[in-house]
């Protein structure tokens, strides 16, 4: 077996003179959970859909489980599974029957169509909305539903693109419970979303920016060794007095309010929370608990983001 399900050299893609995807360098480790993160327009699409043979590169190169993109496209959409944005179901057929068209479609042998229709069943937890219309479903169902089909010729990868949006907060954790225990069974996958405390699930992330991959690695990894400003939690009295007054102040570099706290991200990577509680008492706010907390995937995220975007506009301005 190959250490890698996926690896890419270069993978590029141009829509007229739109760079969608910028010489990407990509590889995804054998029998993971990876996490492809980016803002709107940043190529994870164009990037899914060209891993699975769907889109041809305009440049580069790349293997899907050791077969070669530009060669074989077509070999590999057999060979994985691909569950889109937009649920691939047939609203007029029943859940059963929508397993039975992708299994014939995907040519599973006729005499193990039951046992995996009825497996993923099983796994999908469709127990008793097997002879109920796809478009009757409700949102969790058909998402479900939707990860069955992708799944029900076995395939050793799983491309997921956007698999929860629009779903309820209690359907998303039971589609990540299903996704972990095939990880752990042994498959591959491949998942963008843009819910940050479902990238803290992942095993890797790799963050894409303007078709560009700006980080990558395990998200302790990223945390220790790519994120280096501290990270400080803030409770005060006048929440959106303390906004403002360090907003305006040089040394963060951005608050969010969270709740009933703040969160800062310090530019200066020498602050420290004394640093900050200075700050607003002398700004006459009265001042609660202030503390380093540990960032999260979101505060690396928006800061990877906001670098790009900086250093992009620096470029631009040099160039006039």
């Amino acid at each position: 077996m190959n250490e890698y399900a996926v690896v890419t050299e270069g993978l590029t893609r141009r829509f007229g003179k739109v760079v969608a995807v910028d010489h990407l360098d990509f590889r995804v480790r054998t029998g993971e959970l990876y996490g492809f993160l980016g803002p709107n327009g940043a190529g994870k699409s164009t990037t899914l859909r060209m891993l699975c043979g769907i889109l041809e590169p305009t440049e580069g190169r790349g293997t899907v489980l050791g077969i070669d993109l530009i060669r074989e496209p077509e070999r590999v959409k057999s060979a994985i599974g691909y569950m889109s944005q937009k649920f691939s179901l047939y609203d007029d057929l029943s859940a059963e029957e929508n397993l039975t068209f992708y299994a014939r479609v995907y040519m599973v042998p006729r005499p193990e169509r039951a046992g995996r229709i009825a497996r993923m069943i099983r796994l999908a937890d469709l127990t008793g909305q097997e002879t109920k219309r796809a478009a009757t479903l409700s949102g969790g169902y058909r998402q479900r539903l939707a990860l069955a089909c992708a799944l029900v010729h076995a395939p050793r990868l799983v491309f997921l693109d956007e698999p929860t949006a629009g779903v309820d907060p209690v359907s998303r954790r039971n589609f990540w419970g299903i996704m972990r225990r095939l990880v752990d069974e042994g498959t591959t996958a491949v998942v963008t979303t843009h819910y940050m405390d479902e990238a803290e699930l992942c095993d890797t992330l790799g963050f894409i920016y303007q078709g560009k991959l700006i980080a990558h690695g395990t998200p302790a990894s990223i945390k220790q060794e790519t994120f280096r400003q501290p990270v400080v939690e803030v409770e005060a009295d006048d929440l959106r007095r303390a906004t403002d007054v360090l907003a305006e102040w040089e040394a963060v570099e951005e608050v969010t309010r969270v709740g009933t706290r703040l969160r800062l991200v310090l530019a200066d990577l020498r602050g420290t929370p004394e640093d900050v509680a200075a700050y607003l008492k002398r700004a006459g706010l009265a001042v609660g608990s202030v503390r380093e907390v540990e960032p999260s995937v979101e505060d690396l995220f928006v800061s990877f983001v906001d670098k790009e975007r900086k250093a992009r506009l620096r470029e631009q301005l040099r160039a006039v």
